[in-house]
């Protein structure tokens, strides 16, 4: 029983007490009070009678029409005279009637009244004796009267008490409610504070509450500046703060191979005559002047979160874009800024030069670099300012137009042309822990398949990629209904999505109607969509959690310096970016970033997946640095 309910119960019993007692206690009064009254006035009444009698010297026609007198009045129960010998002469009794209250209640509270006696004498001679017993009724209607009256007051009475007890509770519940709704969060791995109440214990209590999520936040953050820096430090130019040669060729090697990649853009960019301007000015004019290039080539990134700057060597930088965007534009402005830049450092040659080429999913690693690299050879064989465009493959034969696609998409949503594959995802001991699934389409009833990254990022832009995620949704629940031993089901879903107000409603309305499956529901979003919509996918958690849904963070890392705000979600899971895992046998550096990366995340709860495992040696040094799964091409089914 709540504490609410039970101050509640204790409220409810003590008034009922009270009242009980009260008129328990006032009951017995006022009866002993009727009593002590009527056996007075019996006296009185015998007294008078007697004196009466006394006074006439009377006979027995006398006496008799005496007492039928004075009963006749109604006010008596019952009038007796008897002889000196105690012989009965006369006798009056009143037949049973109407109490004035009910029978319950005077048999229950009986009043029993002393009857009067007087003895009828002349001079020295006793004539008889009178004996006299008033009406009881009168003392029961007036008892009933003031039961009645005094029931009505005292449950006035407690109704207002009761009233006053309420706002006081009402008072105290919403500060204890905030600090049960905090300590759940807690338990939830949502660490958040709550303003401090007025109740002295209740304020102690906060306070005490906050003081722990406060230290829990700062030792959270003081070890993710110092992981971030570990991440920078074997991931980071130490010059320029870009992304180092290895880092950018596994996001590049990601982009070439990742099941729901879209392909990108490289930029290679080489600085003119390095080597000369070291001469002439030095090295401090030099680093200065790499530091200067470095920031024009960062701040190319920064328009897509996804996009990685880079410095390669010496005199070579790239810029890494997601998606078969045309990155020509972004190359003659970075080439003229670029040109700007270097003016003081130049001795009237070129500054800059600039090899570029747009790549397709599996295009293989080497060509994409060898033929790239050409271009920018092909830029510098001019020596000027210029840039060249590699050809890297054909087009594919998809759609032109986006009415084309429009049509093509809404079209498979409505045949159903969608489906799932299936990933393992497995724990340490290569157990499954549960299937990754990401969507598939195809153009026409009889077509191949087309994965994810070949048709979302056009219906992103067609704002059709809710109802391909609320599809994969309903086909993911469909499937672990069918499957009832499947031991959990991954969906991904899009940023866009979850910034959708209805698309929050139909998932709730999706949930509701599988309620059993949705306990083995897996939810993740990737981590640039989750810190750009952070309070969107806070809702989306609330809902997830209410259904019993595990909800995690894909591609985690490249942001890690923005894990403070993911402190309060109440996630269950990360998946950490394949950037980090790819040859992590080799980078002790990444080792030491991603185990205090799992340690942090163990320390409030979560799971650490590792993505892309390719090896089984990478496979190996996760689970020596304390990951809980992996999936990846590498990723093998213990038997």
């Amino acid at each position: 029983m709540s504490m609410y309910r039970q101050l509640w119960l204790a409220i409810i019993v003590s008034m009922l007490l009270a009242l009980t007692g009260s008129l328990l206690a006032s009951l017995l009064s006022a009866r002993a009070y009727l009593e002590q009254q009527l056996s007075m006035k019996n006296a009185d009444n015998a007294s008078a009678l007697a004196l009466s009698l006394s006074q006439q010297n009377p006979d027995a026609v006398t006496t008799e029409l005496a007492v039928a007198a004075l009963f006749d009045s109604g006010h008596y129960e019952s009038i007796r005279v008897h002889d000196p010998n105690g012989k009965l002469i006369i006798e009056r009794v009143a037949e049973a009637g109407d109490l004035g209250a009910p029978e319950w209640f005077a048999s229950r509270l009986p009043i029993r009244a002393d009857p009067g006696e007087a003895q009828i004498t002349s001079g020295w001679a006793q004539l008889g004796t009178v004996s006299l017993v008033s009406h009881s009724r009168f003392g029961y209607e007036a008892l009933w009267t003031s039961t009645r009256e005094m029931i009505a007051a005292l449950t006035l009475a407690s109704l207002i008490g009761g009233y006053l007890g309420s706002l006081i509770l009402r008072r105290l519940r919403r500060p204890l409610q905030a600090v049960i709704d905090q300590a759940e969060a807690i338990s939830n791995r949502r660490f958040v504070t709550i303003p401090e109440p007025d109740v002295p214990e209740l304020h102690q209590l906060a306070v005490a509450m906050n003081s722990t999520v406060a230290r829990i936040k700062a030792m959270f953050e003081e070890e993710a500046a110092r992981l971030e820096a570990l991440r920078r430090e074997a991931n980071c130019d130490t010059l320029t703060g870009l992304a180092n040669r290895d880092f950018l060729i596994a996001e590049l090697r990601s982009a070439l191979e990742d099941e729901n990649s879209t392909g990108g853009t490289l930029l290679l960019i080489r600085v003119a005559d390095l080597v000369g301007i070291n001469h002439r000015l030095g090295r401090e004019a030099t680093d200065d002047l790499l530091r200067r290039v470095g920031r024009e080539v960062g701040a190319g990134a920064t328009a897509n979160p996804e996009a990685v700057a880079a410095r390669m060597n010496g005199a070579d930088f790239a810029l890494l874009l997601p998606g078969r965007k045309s990155g020509l534009d972004l190359a003659e402005e970075l080439l003229r800024t670029l040109v700007a830049t270097m003016e003081p450092y130049v001795d009237g040659g070129a500054s800059a030069f600039i090899g570029l080429g747009s790549f397709g999913r599996d295009a293989g690693l080497r060509a994409v670099l060898a033929q790239i690299d050409a271009a920018l050879i092909a830029a510098e064989a001019e020596n000027a300012n210029c840039m060249h465009v590699a050809q890297l493959d054909a087009r594919d034969e998809l759609p032109e137009s986006n009415e084309e696609w429009a049509n093509i998409i809404r079209q498979a949503l409505q045949q159903r042309w969608l489906r799932l594959v299936e990933f393992p995802v497995v724990d340490r001991q290569q157990r499954l822990l549960h299937q990754e699934c990401p969507l598939r389409l195809k153009l026409e009833a009889d077509g191949q398949w087309l994965p994810a990254g070949r048709f979302f990022p056009v219906a992103e832009r067609l704002g059709l990629v809710r109802d391909l995620d609320l599809a994969a949704l309903e086909l993911g629940l469909n499937e672990l209904d069918r499957q009832p031993a499947l031991t959990g089901l991954a969906i991904n879903l899009s940023a866009s999505s979850i910034g959708d107000a209805t698309f929050l409603q139909r998932v709730d309305g999706l949930l509701r109607k599988h309620r059993a499956a949705a306990r083995r529901l897996w939810i993740e979003v990737a981590e640039t969509g989750v810190l750009k919509r952070v309070e969107a996918f806070r809702a989306l958690c609330h809902t997830l959690r209410s259904y019993d849904c595990r909800v995690g963070v894909e591609h985690f890392g490249r942001q890690f310096s923005q894990i403070g705000q993911l402190h309060d979600l109440g996630l269950n899971y990360i998946k950490v970016d394949a950037s980090f895992i790819r040859r992590l046998d080799t980078s002790p550096g990444n080792q030491t970033f991603l185990k205090g990366a799992a340690t942090i995340a163990h320390a409030i709860g979560l799971q650490v997946i590792a993505e892309g495992v390719a090896t089984d040696a990478e496979f190996k040094v996760l689970v020596d640095i304390g990951f809980d799964g992996a999936t990846g091409p590498g990723v093998k089914l213990a038997n």
